[in-house]
């Protein structure tokens, strides 16, 4: 009996316990739940307070918002599991009730920092609009100093256009256009490298002895020449004689030869009319048919008239390419009377070597010695049209190729009238096709009057022949008193 006692007394113990910790339990848990709930409210009072802030607020004023207590509505810290509580658990709040009484709180005011507001970013039109609408945004101007002369403008079309600037609130202004400028320099450098090249072609020039001058005016018109043939501005006529070409780059080609070479000396270049049709008949020498290249030199440039000398040349001299096409060009036809008498009719000079081969592939034994004139087919034509022949003397081509043999097998197969041998070729080679610098003297005699024999005087070959031996001896004549008065070979 007293043993149950006891037991009953620590049954009911237990049971005492047990309700206590229950009630604990109960009190955490509406305790977390009201917190819950507190925070809550404080969140939606902070969201109410920052929508009826404004966003500057002057210096100095205070701020008029309230501010929640930190301590309002924060539950007490719960006990851990296992731990009987010391303090009164607060009681369970339902969430909605938390709502509506947390504006009601007192808040705490305490100073509040000044609101800054965050930039706007502006609107920048991209290149491609600025490029179409034709304005420009306002970008600070570097202040560089003056362009330099070679430096190219704007466009005619870009200085034409209002400028434009674009502020920041979006509005346009429209500046001064700048007055278009007529002169366009050259780009940088290219004047320099143009004074450079200038400089050095004087140099160029007075070592060498020339006038820079003459070697400016040159260039100047080398590339004038260029430009002409780029564009097409040039004329050739019936028998594709080219002016344009001959005075600018055929005769410039040969004037080395014939002064500095050749050393060439032009006597009675007065007896060739200035104007008006006229017939040259030389004397031909030299293995290589230099003379008359000469003599179409000293025509234009001892000249005052600077006439062209329209040379009659063999049918091999249009066959063989490249020569022929420059033959043409320089205003070489073919020596038939149909086409000297064209040429005469037509008031030009032409000019004729009726030795032919004959005389120009002559071993150096019979040199100056004229060989026969043909059938006299130049007198000729010199009746039909009326004009004078005026005779010409040629010294110093006979000793440029000298001919010492003749390979006439060579020449069957070649083709050629004549295969030369001289003492350099073709022993030397390529070097033996240099010619030697004999001293020439070029000599144009008194001219012999047609116009009164009428034009039926062509068709008496006994009046032909006189005439054509006439001409003949005249040159026989020359030649023999130049030789006497020339001192030397090559000098």
């Amino acid at each position: 009996m007293a043993s149950s006692t006891p037991r009953r007394r620590s049954a009911a113990a237990s049971k005492g316990g047990q309700k206590p910790k229950a009630a604990t339990q109960r009190a955490s848990r509406a305790g977390a739940s009201g917190a819950l709930a507190a925070g809550a409210a404080r969140a939606s009072g902070e969201r109410a307070r920052r929508r009826s802030t404004p966003l500057i607020q002057q210096d100095g004023a205070p701020s008029s918002a309230p501010s929640a207590s930190p301590a309002a509505g924060t539950p007490s810290a719960s006990p851990a599991p296992g731990t009987p509580s010391t303090q009164k658990p607060a009681p369970s709040t339902p969430p909605a009730a938390s709502r509506k009484a947390a504006p009601e709180a007192p808040a705490q005011t305490r100073p509040r920092k000044l609101h800054r507001p965050q930039p706007v970013a502006k609107a920048v039109p991209s290149k491609k609009a600025v490029a179409t609408s034709g304005a420009r945004t306002t970008r600070p101007a570097r202040r560089t100093a003056a362009a330099p002369a070679g430096e190219r403008p704007a466009p005619a079309a870009a200085q034409a256009r209002p400028l434009k600037a674009v502020r920041g609130d979006g509005e346009v202004l429209r500046l001064p256009v700048p007055a278009p400028t007529t002169h366009v320099p050259l780009a940088p450098g290219i004047e320099e490298l143009l004074k450079a090249g200038v400089a050095a072609l004087r140099m160029a020039a007075e070592s060498s002895g020339l006038s820079p001058e003459e070697v400016e005016h040159q260039v100047a018109g080398t590339l004038s020449f260029l430009r002409r043939r780029l564009t097409g501005d040039y004329t050739v006529d019936e028998f594709g004689f080219d002016e344009d070409f001959t005075e600018h780059a055929y005769l410039p080609l040969l004037r080395p030869l014939y002064r500095k070479w050749f050393r060439v000396e032009v006597r009675g270049i007065e007896n060739i009319p200035s104007e008006g049709g006229a017939l040259v008949v030389a004397n031909h020498s030299g293995t290589i048919a230099m003379d008359s290249l000469m003599t179409q030199v000293a025509v234009h440039d001892e000249h005052p008239a600077q006439r062209h000398l329209r040379m009659l040349g063999a049918d091999l001299v249009f066959q063989t390419p490249v020569i022929g096409q420059m033959a043409r060009r320089s205003g070489s036809t073919l020596a038939a009377n149909p086409d000297a008498e064209r040429l005469l009719s037509k008031g030009e000079l032409a000019g004729v070597w009726p030795e032919g081969f004959k005389g120009v592939g002559k071993p150096f034994s019979e040199r100056y010695k004229l060989q026969r004139f043909g059938r006299g087919g130049f007198v000729s034509a010199a009746l039909r049209t009326g004009v004078p022949i005026v005779p010409c003397s040629i010294v110093g081509a006979e000793e440029i190729y000298p001919i010492i043999g003749n390979m006439r097998t060579v020449a069957r197969l070649v083709g050629a009238p004549y295969a030369p041998i001289t003492p350099t070729w073709p022993l030397l080679g390529p070097l033996g096709l240099v010619p030697l610098p004999s001293k020439w003297i070029i000599e144009f005699g008194s001219p012999v009057e047609t116009a009164h024999l009428g034009e039926g005087a062509a068709d008496d070959p006994m009046l032909v022949f006189d005439l054509t031996d006439q001409v003949r001896e005249t040159i026989q004549q020359t030649l023999y008193s130049l030789l006497m008065q020339r001192r030397s070979v090559f000098f």
